[in-house]
């Protein structure tokens, strides 16, 4: 029977390099604490998912969470880098699921119903709100080489996900559809999606101004 390797695809929390699209009125320390929250939460709960391996796929240096693997992007632009991240990180006898910083609304829940549909399909997709995807689960990792040529950080991009997959003769499962954060409007949004006492929600309400959250 296979396992599920569980994938968190991310960014360093630097100044400058993420979450720039909350700027301004953030300032970019302001928005790299709120991409440093949003990351913590996403690890917590990874962390408590029922996953046989967890692994951090990383830009920039970041410490994972005990017994985690870490694995480096590698690639030029986000398609090729999260096919390599699939490809860099494969361990025979596992499923893949790879999921983002950018819903720490995301419970341990959800990611147990991600694995659990891999028992049955081919591929599990999470589709946000934005038009891109949030989650992909693999039964084969290989079968990430449908992403290559799909064009990403578009509107079309997880309809164009989808159809890859299905070129592929994957059987697709699609999971809940989620609001991811690039905006300070999606900011607010998610906050009111989060758990109490997650460090996200807490980041938003001391960086991000509520005034403005309708930009």
């Amino acid at each position: 029977m296979s396992a599920t390797q569980l994938l968190v695809f991310a960014k360093a929390p630097v100044p400058g390099r993420v979450k720039t699209r909350l700027c301004p009125p953030c300032s970019p320390d302001q928005a790299a604490l709120v991409a440093a929250a949003a990351l913590a939460d996403t690890l917590a709960a990874a962390d408590a998912a029922p996953v046989a391996v967890r692994t951090l796929v990383l830009d920039g240096a970041h410490c994972a969470p005990p017994a985690w693997r870490t694995v480096r992007q590698r690639g030029n632009g986000l398609a090729e880098r999260l096919a390599n991240g699939y490809l860099d990180s494969a361990m025979p006898g596992h499923h893949a699921l790879l999921i983002g910083m950018d819903t720490p609304q995301v419970t341990p829940g959800l990611l147990g119903t991600a694995v659990r549909a891999l028992a049955t399909a081919d591929a599990v997709l999470g589709l946000a709100e934005d038009g891109g995807w949030w989650a992909l689960g693999l039964r084969d990792p290989a079968d990430a080489a449908a992403l290559r040529r799909v064009p990403m950080s578009t509107p079309d991009t997880g309809r164009s996900t989808l159809a890859a997959l299905r070129r592929r003769g994957l059987r697709v499962a699609a999971l809940p559809v989620l609001s991811d954060v690039d905006t300070v409007a999606d900011a607010h949004r998610v906050v009111a999606a989060c758990a109490p006492g997650s460090a996200f929600a807490a980041a938003v309400a001391a960086h991000v101004p509520v005034a403005v959250a309708g930009r």
